[in-house]
């Protein structure tokens, strides 16, 4: 019996005329990956989040379901707090640039935003209260004054702490597409 899809020498159909899913500017995506340490931090408190269901069903087989569900809904908190970790960071569309954090977002048009560009200052390590030297992507809006700029990446933040290769090509891209549509937007 021949396994025609796992040999090489298959004639391939044609793809379908459909639009790539990086095609539709129009939809919000984060121009890099998730860093490893984010994902590991997400991976453990899932992994404690599973442990408290567990405890959860126990208390439930026990009799005890106000208990059982109360622990539930820490459980939920915990699993609806590690899906907002992962969703963290910098998301860009033809519309603006989002900047996701765990409790609040926000979005500016790119008709607000005057620069993004790469700066050499301390940033928080990790998001903690501990400054070192690195590099921080900033956005200078049109309503707020040049002093108050946020940052957006650090090269010390979960997603790029010891990876400042993939910081740059990030930096880059949120770069190119407030050049590209920042500029387009006031033409047009």
């Amino acid at each position: 019996m021949p396994l025609s899809f796992l040999t090489a020498d298959r004639t391939f159909e044609a793809a379908p005329e459909s639009a790539l899913p990086y095609d539709d500017l129009e939809r919000w995506r984060r121009p890099y990956r998730p860093g490893p340490w984010r994902v590991a931090v997400a991976a453990l408190v899932l992994l404690l989040a599973s442990f408290v269901l567990f405890a959860a069903v126990l208390i439930a087989l026990t009799g005890s379901v106000p208990s059982a569900a109360t622990v539930l809904v820490v459980a939920l908190l915990v699993i609806a707090g590690a899906l907002r970790l992962l969703r963290m960071g910098v998301w860009v569309s033809a519309h603006g640039l989002r900047h996701v954090r765990f409790l609040v977002t926000r979005t500016a048009p790119w008709a607000r935003v005057v620069s993004v560009r790469t700066v050499q200052q301390p940033v928080r390590w990790l998001g903690l209260p501990r400054t070192v030297q690195g590099q921080a992507l900033t956005l200078v809006r049109k309503d707020r004054p040049a002093e108050d700029t946020p940052e957006l990446l650090t090269t010390h933040s979960l997603d790029f702490l010891g990876r400042p290769t993939a910081f740059d090509r990030a930096a880059d891209v949120v770069e190119a597409w407030a050049a590209e549509y920042g500029r387009g937007r006031e033409r047009g």
